[in-house]
């Protein structure tokens, strides 16, 4: 028997780990606030979720490496797509774009929506562990 995880997690299973892309930039965000010249960016979750749908529009590319010997991480092509920097609230003398209540307001709803999506992914997995014990 044959199972296909795309249909049992559906999108749940790539949300994650957008999400968790989303919370490193943010927090990076959050770690460059005095940074002078520093240009806030996030990724727009929707653009990238929706390049899921497409089926194989979500290939995984291998980063560039100056040496073989260097770790590779796989990335999405669409999450590059998804990029984006965001506008100022106020204007800052030094160029910097954070704003950082926005920022740990957006951190914190980052990390619900990371959490909701596991706990649904955690409830399928304990489902069809139970169907195939046969409870």
């Amino acid at each position: 028997m044959n199972l296909d995880f795309d249909k049992i997690f559906g999108m749940y299973e790539h949300s994650l780990g957008i999400r968790a892309k989303r919370a490193e930039m943010i927090a990076n965000n959050i770690a460059n606030a005095d940074t002078p010249g520093y240009k806030a960016r996030d990724l727009d979750f929707r653009e990238i979720l929706a390049g899921f749908k497409g089926g194989d529009a979500m290939r995984p590319v291998r980063l560039a490496r100056s040496n073989e010997h260097h770790a590779t991480q796989l990335i999405d092509s669409t999450a590059l797509e998804g990029l984006k920097y965001r506008s100022s609230t106020q204007p800052s003398i030094d160029g910097n774009t954070v704003d950082i209540h926005r920022e740990k307001t957006e951190y914190a709803q980052n990390a619900l929506r990371f959490q909701a999506s596991f706990n649904f992914l955690n409830g399928r997995i304990t489902a069809i562990k139970g169907a195939l014990r046969g409870e």
